[in-house]
């Protein structure tokens, strides 16, 4: 779970790095046409229907180029909106909200489509034993914020990274010579706390990553009637994982076999962005 302090203590270097992307020396648009002392106001609208992600990100953005900005809304992340509603107002420098305002919106749109899409995911199986997870197939410098987007859009998050978790895939059990071998390496070298859990493509694999002691097996890529067997070889000795190809669609018939998680990788490499928009920019100065 990516949690609120996580988010205060390593969004803003990656902000100020999309910042410094989008502006290198200055915005000359904003400062041809905008006095340096100008305030202003612009309106966040939204233009189709979803779950709203990133709001304080969205602020923050600003922040970063106007300590003096804010943002007053009465949404908060995980609501549902409409298209049409104005989402909220943003206040301060108006060449601050011209120079923030495609980075703001990229994370808010990014964000609230995650969301978005894992909630419609979520709804599949609301109500049922199955737990849906997200993967690593991030976009690279936006984890946090991919990640902390599944968690409000109702799913929750595998392993943040490689140094959270033991996840022994094809390519670690083949170097090891086998999936008992590599079980009985990650258990002297990891830490007691961690727990191992190891990719299967086969049945035989299933039963000798069970025999081994594996605290997690992942059924990778298997069709519905090789998932059952599956679980009959491991018979409650390890968590169950499925994997791989996991859409919508299948989702309701994977969740009826009785696997612990369910994890798809399209929640942040395939979902669509919300379609947001700052409008009604203004200035205030008289």
């Amino acid at each position: 779970m990516i949690s609120g302090a996580a988010m205060k203590l390593n969004a803003d270097k990656l902000l100020l790095q999309a910042l410094k992307e989008d502006i290198t020396s200055e915005d000359v648009s904003a400062n041809a046409v905008i006095g340096e002392d100008v305030c202003g106001t612009a309106e966040l609208i939204c233009k189709q229907d979803g779950v709203i992600c990133g709001l304080p990100v969205f602020e923050r953005v600003f922040l970063l180029l106007d300590e003096s900005a804010h943002f007053e809304t009465d949404f908060k992340d995980g609501d549902f909106v409409k298209a049409g509603a104005v989402i909220g107002k943003i206040y301060g420098n108006l060449r601050a909200l011209l120079s923030g305002e495609r980075t703001a919106l990229n994370y808010l749109q990014r964000m609230s489509g995650i969301a978005t899409m894992t909630h419609e995911y979520a709804q599949v199986i609301k109500g049922m034993h199955t737990v849906l997870l997200d993967t690593r197939k991030t976009t690279p410098n936006m984890r946090l914020f991919e990640k902390y987007a599944v968690r409000i859009g109702g799913g929750r998050n595998h392993r943040y990274n490689l140094s959270d978790g033991v996840l022994l895939k094809d390519n670690h059990i083949s170097s090891a010579g086998s999936v008992a071998k590599a079980v009985a390496m990650a258990r002297d070298y990891a830490p007691f706390v961690r727990k191992i859990e190891v990719e299967t493509e086969t049945l035989a694999q299933v039963r000798e990553a069970a025999d081994a002691g594996a605290d997690i097996i992942m059924l990778d890529n298997m069709d519905l009637e090789t998932m059952k067997e599956a679980l009959a070889i491991i018979a409650g000795r390890a968590q169950t994982e499925c994997s791989g190809n996991v859409t919508k669609e299948r989702l309701l018939e994977i969740a009826e076999i009785g696997v612990d998680f369910v994890s798809s990788g399209a929640l942040t490499h395939s979902a669509p962005i919300m379609d947001l928009s700052l409008k009604n920019m203004k200035s205030t100065a008289k």
